[in-house]
């Protein structure tokens, strides 16, 4: 009979820790992924159960009693705490702090989950007077009349009225409209129906639906606008059919909330969305509400793989690809990954989505490990944009673009079509220069140039987020000759302003929407079917549907060709079939014009050509050829501190300790390639096996000696396991 509790507590300690369950409670009644109140060093500490023991290594008589059992229902089911376990052994990161990274902060605090309020809603007062209605046609009349039925709730408007809350404000002015609270229910839903399935998506849907029941991970590659989106809602109508949930990531916050709004209106069902911009007690209770099998579809970024499922019947990895699924702080996994490893212990089918694969997908697909699927055509009478490179060799730019471009943008916004600039540099200027002695505005912390953000009066650094006011003279030479130097999206947009006055035209980058609901507010501005010029970073890149854009201009382009990362040509050329992808997405043909100095390079050259899949077979067989990934394996110690010594120290002493591993070749130590950032020094270890099991039997011990080392408590060090990047 088991009279001891194994319990994770988030400290970095790579170990569990017994206790003795709470009184007049047997430990075999505290199910694994029970969450506790226990002492620890002093404090009342969250821990969650991993395990049982019938004795510990300790005397029983000096173990602590765990405090109380937080939940009548484990809020980790048995399935993710055994697959967190596995990848705290995987990733070589304490399981305590695996456990921390997964839970929502909510529930990393014995503070007691507050019950779901009563639901905030707006509703029309019906005693104002007729003369007070807003002018028909206007946002405030169209909210108005959404109200006419009943209440609605501020989520619900959230999704069919973008933007709704300056109308809120409007009507509750004219005393039209007032907040109310609806009790917490789900509210029947009369689902709208889809497109009907083109042959190659009705077909991708019965392959992948027969794989019900079992692990079965697919790519399904299609082509931008090709519909897979389409193909999920048709795959999760099956499994909900068969009373199962399913778990949809998506790479961003800003693609959230169209998922979900598209969603809610086509399944008759409970949709969950989980991500950072939630109130950390929405978080934690739509994370109960999921361990309680409440919860039929989530839908979230990189966190929500954590979510508990207790009825799975798929997983889909929308725009696999995409880097932003692989956590670069703390616990550095891949969701992505990690969302296979968790289809394998489900047993159920995972989808990987994307036009653009990543070459580990591929050598994935060529070594039979996963299925492939194709859409090879959008639907309907929409086609493919044609590309075009426009060489700017020898060319004179007006505000980084040359006059041919500048003709095309002029004919489309005649057309009154809309065209997107895209330039994947936020700010006014990269750099801000004194053209009288050359001096530029760095930041002090990383030794790298600030950037000028003209709208806010900063300079800032991308790199650390340190920030400062804009000299008015050079401090160097005393100088009032400051001049930007590069083109942000700031400066862009200030550029095409002055190129077309009276044209519509919308910023979209980090800056424009850090709040709430900008970034719809921002796309609904736009009138259908008028011209308008929008420009943004790769923010835009993914999902976004709008049906007059027919031009697409990529401007600095040449930035990802010359790179020292071995990853860039794959991102770069990801970056271009994805941002073409947003012209001509409807009845309008579109076009993309790439501006570059190097016309001839070969990327640019497949890419155009052919598309994606040509660059992807030439850049596989490069990394085949430089023992990289896909067929390699890295891992990457990396350490910071504020003396450069110190760094060293710990690196020599852990490359000491690995002394000359089977399998594994060491490179370094050597400064990381952003020697300094934030103050600190930076430098790093690399390690690459062709046998990912080389690592893997190599790491525990390597890492137990690493951490009990006496340089290890001068530095800052992570391990980090499949880096995305080496910077």
């Amino acid at each position: 009979m088991p009279a001891v509790l194994q319990v994770a507590i988030a400290v970095p300690l790579a170990q569990d820790f017994d206790y003795l369950p709470p009184a007049g409670i047997d430990a075999a009644a505290i199910a694994p992924g029970a969450r506790l109140a226990v002492p620890f060093a002093g404090r009342t500490r969250v821990g969650i159960v991993v395990g049982h023991a019938e004795g510990s290594a300790v005397d029983t008589r000096k173990l602590k009693r765990a405090l109380r059992v937080l939940e009548e229902t484990p809020p980790v089911p048995a399935e993710l705490s055994a697959t967190l376990a596995w990848a705290a052994r995987y990733y070589q990161h304490p399981l305590g702090e695996v456990f921390e990274t997964a839970l929502p902060a909510g529930l990393r605090t014995v503070k007691p989950i507050s019950a779901a309020p009563g639901t905030r809603a707006l509703r029309r007062v019906e005693r104002s007077a007729a003369e007070n209605l807003p002018r028909a046609g206007s946002r405030a009349a169209t909210l108005f009349d959404l109200l006419a039925a009943g209440p609605l709730a501020f989520a619900e408007l959230d999704e069919r009225l973008p933007g709704w809350r300056s109308a809120a404000a409007n009507l509750r002015r004219r005393g039209l409209v007032e907040t109310t609270q609806l009790a917490l229910r789900a509210l029947p839903r009369i689902p709208i129906a889809g497109p009907p399935l083109s042959a190659e998506q009705a077909a991708a849907v019965a392959d992948i639906a027969a794989q019900f029941g079992r692990f079965a991970p697919t790519l399904l590659e299609g082509i931008t606008g090709s519909g897979k989106t389409e193909v999920y809602l048709a795959l999760i109508e099956q499994a909900l059919a068969q009373g199962r949930q399913a778990l949809v990531l998506v790479p961003e916050i800003g693609l959230a909330p169209q998922t979900v709004r598209r969603f809610r209106e086509r399944l008759a069902a409970r949709v969950e969305v989980m991500h950072s911009g939630l109130s950390e007690g929405a978080r934690a209770r739509a994370w109960l509400a999921c361990a309680r099998g409440e919860v039929d579809v989530v839908i979230g970024t990189r966190s929500a793989v954590f979510a508990p499922l207790t009825r799975a019947g798929l997983i889909v990895v929308d725009e696999e690809h995409d880097a932003s699924y692989k956590q670069q702080e703390g616990w550095r996994y891949s969701a992505r990954d990690f969302a296979l490893v968790r289809g394998r212990a489900l047993e159920v089918p995972v989808v990987l989505g994307t036009a653009t694969p990543s070459l580990e997908t591929l050598a994935n697909v060529a070594a039979g490990r996963y299925r492939k699927l194709h859409l090879s055509a959008r639907p309907g009478a929409a086609r493919l944009p044609q590309y075009r490179l426009v060489d700017l060799r020898g060319k004179p730019l007006q505000h980084g673009l040359a006059d041919e471009t500048i003709f095309a943008l002029r004919a489309c916004l005649g057309r009154g079509e809309q065209a997107l600039v895209f330039r994947n540099r936020r700010g006014y200027a990269p750099v801000l220069t004194c053209r009288e002695c050359g001096w530029h505005a760095a930041c002090a912390r990383c030794d790298k140039p600030l950037t000028w953000h003209r709208g806010a009066a900063r300079l800032r650094c991308h790199h650390c987020g340190a920030e400062q006011r804009v000299p008015s003279a050079c401090p160097q030479c005393g100088s009032r000759h400051l001049a930007p130097q590069g083109l942000g999206t700031e400066r862009l947009e200030e550029s095409l302003a002055q190129l077309f006055p009276g044209v519509p035209l919308v910023r979209i980058d980090r800056e424009t929407t850090r709040r709430k609901n900008a970034f719809d507010e921002l796309l609904d501005s736009l009138v259908p079917e008028r011209a308008a010029l929008i420009v943004g970073t790769q923010m835009l890149a993914k999902g976004h549907d709008l049906p007059n854009l027919t031009l697409v201009v990529i401007v600095g382009v040449d930035e990802g060709l010359f790179s020292v990362d071995f990853r860039a040509e794959e991102r770069l050329a990801q970056l271009v079939v994805q941002v073409a992808g947003r012209a001509g997405r409807a009845r309008k043909p579109g076009q993309v014009w790439l501006q570059t100095h190097h016309p001839d390079h070969p990327l640019l050259r497949d890419v155009l050509a052919h598309g994606y899949a040509p660059a992807a077979r030439r850049l596989l067989r490069e990394r085949r050829e430089a023992r990289l990934p896909p067929y390699a394996h890295l891992a990457l110690l990396r350490a910071d501190a504020p003396q450069q010594t110190e760094v060293d120290e710990f690196l020599l002493a852990a490359t000491a300790l690995a002394g000359q591993p089977q399998g594994i070749s060491l490179l370094g130590p050597m400064p990381a390639p952003m020697p300094r950032r934030a103050g600190l020094q930076r430098g790093q270890l690399l390690l690459s096996a062709d046998e990912r099991a080389h690592l893997h039997a190599f790491f525990p011990d390597w890492i137990a000696g690493v951490r009990a080392s006496r340089e290890a408590r001068r530095v800052r060090w992570s391990l980090d396991v499949d880096p995305v990047d080496l910077y």
